[in-house]
């Protein structure tokens, strides 16, 4: 189940956080990060979804 969260982390990186941790911080992190530039969401969302 991690790979198709990762992929979906690499296409949407806010799926793959809230798929994961669902609507909290982190998503709501990763929303604004990706919104400054996609690369830091990416890395934010697969971060999440490695550490949990």
């Amino acid at each position: 189940m991690d790979v198709v969260r990762i992929l979906l982390a690499i296409l949407l990186p806010p799926v793959g956080v809230f798929l994961q941790v669902g609507i909290g911080l982190h998503f709501w992190l990763n929303i604004l990060l990706t919104l400054f530039g996609y690369l830091p969401g990416i890395i934010h969302a697969i971060w999440v979804i490695i550490r949990k």
